[in-house]
């Protein structure tokens, strides 16, 4: 029974270069789906942050599950129970590609979306070979098909020349008027593989995302990978070693909706009621408290390596202990942000910011302003310097602050750079 359940679970994500139609292609999946009712269905409903409503852009990658019944001509896939569908939707824009690592890594296929206008792009290459690193299975769509510049013919053959797809493997698809969706979900359950079972007895789950909750403090967002989880069960993140007693599981519909368990293969999260955020990091792996001993972690996630840096401070001082918090909760959200306190004479205590690109930099500062009220002043950078003095005599300095010199005799120093991208390894 158990087998037979998983069977029906297919987790998969939608990769695209930026503008390519995967917020529409998402909303016409749970429409056709029935995961949300007429009236309940608008624009890009997946983009759930206001600043990607204003920009047209997708920053976070968001969770459906879905339930769908097979209407394809194979034969071996035919069931009278619907099939388990689990999408999750990604960036586009490569100052957020940490979102589509972490989202592949909870997948077992991807949906490689092309915009028939446009073919072959920058961030597709980036993203099918993140895939390819995965070892996921890809199926690829062309979408906006229904565009009248839309060059079909080139765009298949640019798809079979650049990665050796066939032309019978390609789904054509509008995401605007629903076009070729039933078929993208009939190929999503006949070619992407159901989760992998392991060892039941030692229930596992990976944390791929997490945020933070007014009422049910940190979220973390899961699959589970062996076992299951109950809400009655007491858990533990093994990287920083905290049990936790849940406040609430259950599935994203994309809205939360509560359940009694979570078992092998799905996709869901877990509300720990935990007010210290610094407790959840995206790549820890869940385990039962009393199985701690002798579960394996998960792989995880490679760090993310900053590429563009710059201080931030609040214009009111007063602010910054407000600001601390703002922070460490958007880090939580967004774990590619590195931040590292610093003081200037001139503006007080704030944080020197490491970010993927100047979009990922732009994109939270507006975030802190708008979604936690603080204003703030961006500037370059500082970089600290230790300059190992030949003299003890000071005098020889024209202006010198002894208050910067070390027990070792290094007098140090901070200068600022510039806002832009590191050439450092």
């Amino acid at each position: 029974m158990q087998s037979e359940r998983i069977q029906k679970i297919r987790n998969f994500a939608i990769i695209a270069h930026i503008d390519h139609g995967k917020s529409t292609l998402a909303d016409r999946m749970m429409e056709i789906t029935g995961n949300v009712t007429e009236r309940e269905s608008k624009d890009r409903m997946l983009d759930t942050l206001e600043l990607e409503q204003e920009r047209g852009i997708t920053i976070k990658m968001q969770t459906a599950r879905m339930q769908f019944t097979y209407s394809g001509s194979d034969e071996r896939f035919v069931s009278d129970d619907p099939y388990i569908i689990n999408l999750v939707d990604t960036p586009g824009h490569v100052d957020f590609s940490y979102e589509v690592s972490r989202s592949l890594a909870a997948a077992e296929g991807a949906v490689l979306l092309v915009d028939a206008t446009q073919g072959i792009q920058a961030q597709t290459l980036t993203t099918v070979y993140k895939a390819f690193e995965y070892n996921l299975d890809i199926i690829p769509v062309i979408n906006k098909i229904d565009l009248p510049s839309a060059n079909v013919p080139m765009v298949i053959r640019s798809l079979s020349e650049t990665f050796g797809f066939d032309e019978d493997e390609i789904v054509l698809t509008s995401g605007k008027t629903g076009a070729g969706v039933t078929d993208l979900l009939n190929a999503i359950i006949e070619r992407v593989p159901a989760p992998k079972t392991g060892n039941n007895e030692v229930p596992r789950a990976l944390v791929y995302d997490s945020f933070y909750h007014e009422h049910k403090g940190v979220v973390a967002l899961v699959k589970v990978v062996d076992g299951s989880f109950s809400q009655k069960d007491t858990i533990v993140m093994l990287g920083t070693d905290t049990e936790i007693e849940p406040v609430e599981i259950g599935f994203v519909l994309p809205h939360l909706v509560p359940q009694n368990e979570l078992l092998t293969g799905a996709i869901g999260y877990i509300a720990t009621g935990l007010k210290d955020i610094r407790n959840v990091h995206a790549g820890d792996t869940v385990a039962l408290a009393g199985m701690a001993q002798k579960t394996e972690p998960l792989p995880g996630y490679m760090p993310p390596k900053p590429m563009v840096y710059a201080s931030l401070y609040p214009i009111d001082a007063d602010d910054f202990p407000q600001f601390q918090e703002a922070l460490e909760k958007l880090a939580l959200n967004d774990p590619a942000i590195t931040f590292q306190k610093e003081n200037s004479q001139a503006l007080g205590s704030g944080f020197n910011c490491g970010f993927l690109g100047l979009l990922h930099m732009e994109i939270t500062q507006e975030r802190l302003e708008r979604e936690f009220d603080i204003d703030l002043i961006t500037t370059s950078p500082s970089v600290e310097y230790k300059l190992k003095l030949a003299t003890h005599d000071y005098s020889k300095f024209e202006t010198i602050n002894i208050a910067n010199i070390d027990s070792e005799k290094k007098l140090h120093i901070k200068k600022r750079g510039r806002v832009s991208r590191s050439d450092t390894d």
